[in-house]
């Protein structure tokens, strides 16, 4: 018994869907914002000290991963060995970190 295959029912092809300007603009003005309200706690001197400096840093945060995620493209497909490659170095300068602040602060 021999089946007939269509052509395209045996192959499937994928798409590159290409993005548009709409998700830069969108994530342009989201950081724009971001850096607002991190302006904003600073220049506003009645903020308690601690509170704006924990909200810098989730600012600061935020940021990174708004402009690896989609200025550098890590959220696409394919760029696993460049987010490995970062992670490392966020490692080893973590821990030269740590080691530099502990080295200092041994009595």
């Amino acid at each position: 018994m021999v089946t007939e295959q269509h052509p395209q029912e045996g192959s499937v092809k994928h798409r590159h869907r290409q993005e548009g300007p709409q998700r830069h603009i969108v994530v342009f003005i989201f950081s724009v914002v971001l850096t607002l309200i991190a302006f904003a706690a600073v220049a506003a001197g009645g903020v308690n000290a601690s509170f704006a400096v924990i909200l810098l840093l989730v600012m600061a945060v935020l940021q990174v991963f708004l402009q690896m995620g989609f200025w550098m493209h890590l959220k696409d497909k394919g760029h696993l060995m460049p987010i490995i490659f970062m992670l490392g170095g966020f490692f080893i300068a973590g821990t030269c970190i740590v080691m530099a602040l502990y080295w200092v602060w041994w009595d």
